[in-house]
């Protein structure tokens, strides 16, 4: 594969701080200048977002604290004209926004290199209905879900799956609009709402009960791929992973089991043609040897940033390379010069992330939680068991809690907090397992 020879790179942000979105993507971003000043290479960053690293001065070479929409990158580029550009680091929002200057034609009029994964395989993986017929072409199994641009047409395949269906927006930020629907009223409603703010929606079967796995993998341009972490989610499907507590590696995955959704994940990275990182998330039968692919992330996630600290492997900054043109065993780790970055990291110790939520600041907040993200933040406990890591992690958590015993929240309805998920059912889960449940 050449290698990138161009001078000046920009790279698009994530936006504007918001519950949901945003603000994990400033270690991908951060990783990327660190990357590309490495090679020599000016760094031109845009993101309104100036409560993060990559946003400091001592960061990028050019920063513009701009509006991430079509107007302003256009003339931004025009000013700047930069060789090539990275949308992998900013989310759903700098994809979205690539993909847009593409469909104008500006980054042809301006010769623009995207570099890293394609648009092609970006559009072919974002678009949910798209995603799904491709992987079946390839014999990969997806939940059994309908297209539907219309509440009338989504109506109509709700029917033929039969309730309870998952609804899920063609294109969404931290899950936006997405979510389980138990009746016909309820799906006309959500319907409604999201085909306001999407082409369409995807009606699937609902999958309760399935556990739900993520793998980070890593591909360079001469086809060698990587699974650099998998990691699962502690509550099963319907939970959004950025609500969910998630363990790294998995636990309660045999072997047959892990390997399997390791060798689809590096299929998938290699079907779309992915040039540096993506995410693939299954929903796993736990009762017997059965799959979904429910989405892979053609870009950089939250979960990848958590996978780069649980394991140690800098995800965002190889990635960046391999977006340059480098390949895996090309990549010296910065500071010993001797591994290259073409290894799968092997734990001993257990990783644990905790999402935050704030609602105690809002008193009349909705404290479920499900398929749409409402935590601000997370944090990650490290032990050589389960229970000394989620230890850890509960009390960095700055909810006046001591370890899982210890509930923030007195007077917990024991029953109704597991059978309808929110912020506190860690700990009523503990409480119901103490008393003999």
């Amino acid at each position: 594969m050449k290698k990138f020879s161009g001078k000046k790179v920009l790279i698009m942000g994530s936006g504007g701080l918001r519950i949901g979105q945003a603000g994990e993507f400033d270690y991908s971003g951060s990783q990327a200048i660190k990357a590309l000043k490495e090679e020599g290479i000016q760094t031109v960053l845009v993101n309104p977002n100036i409560a993060t690293v990559q946003t400091d001065e001592k960061m990028a070479d050019t920063v513009y604290l701009e509006p991430l929409n079509i107007d302003t990158l256009t003339k931004i580029l025009q000013k700047e004209k930069p060789d090539g550009i990275l949308l992998a680091f900013g989310g759903q929002t700098a994809l979205n926004l690539g993909l847009a200057l593409e469909d104008l034609g500006i980054f042809q009029e301006l010769h623009i290199q995207v570099l890293g994964t394609d648009t092609k395989a970006i559009r072919e993986s974002e678009d949910r209905d798209l995603f799904k017929k491709s992987l079946e072409n390839i014999g990969i199994k997806t939940p059994k879900s309908f297209s539907a641009n219309n509440v009338e047409l989504a109506l109509m395949h709700a029917e033929k799956i039969g309730y309870p269906v998952m609804m899920r927006s063609g294109f969404s930020l931290g899950g936006l609009g997405s979510g389980k629907v138990g009746s016909k009223e309820e799906l006309k409603k959500k319907a409604a709402i999201a085909l306001s703010g999407s082409p369409h929606v995807l009606i699937e079967e609902y999958l309760f009960g399935f556990k739900e796995v993520e793998y980070e993998v890593i591909r360079d341009g001469n086809d060698q791929a990587l699974c650099i972490c998998n990691m699962e989610n502690f509550d099963p499907m319907g939970i959004h992973t950025g609500e969910s507590i998630v363990v790294a590696p998995s636990q309660t995955l045999n072997n047959e089991e892990y390997h399997l959704l390791r060798d689809i994940s590096i299929k998938i990275a290699r079907h779309f043609g992915i040039l540096g990182e993506c995410n693939v998330q299954f929903a796993l039968d736990p009762n017997e040897l059965d799959y979904r692919v429910i989405e892979m992330n053609p870009r950089l996630s939250r979960s990848s940033a958590l996978a780069s600290k649980a394991t140690g492997y800098p995800l965002a900054f190889v990635a960046a390379e391999l977006a340059l043109g480098y390949l895996l065993n090309e990549i010296q780790n910065t500071i010993t010069k001797r591994p290259t970055a073409f290894f799968e990291p092997a734990l001993d110790y257990i990783a644990i992330k905790l999402p935050r939520w704030d609602t105690k600041k809002l008193p009349f907040a909705e404290r479920l939680i499900g398929s749409e993200m409402k935590s601000v933040g997370e944090v990650m406990g490290i032990g050589r068991s389960f229970l000394e890591a989620l230890q850890k992690a509960i009390r960095m958590l700055n909810i006046q809690s001591c370890g899982i015993e210890d509930s923030p929240k007195k007077n917990l309805q024991i029953e109704k907090e597991i059978a309808q998920p929110t912020d506190s059912r860690l700990f009523a889960l503990y409480q119901f397992f103490a008393k003999g449940g």
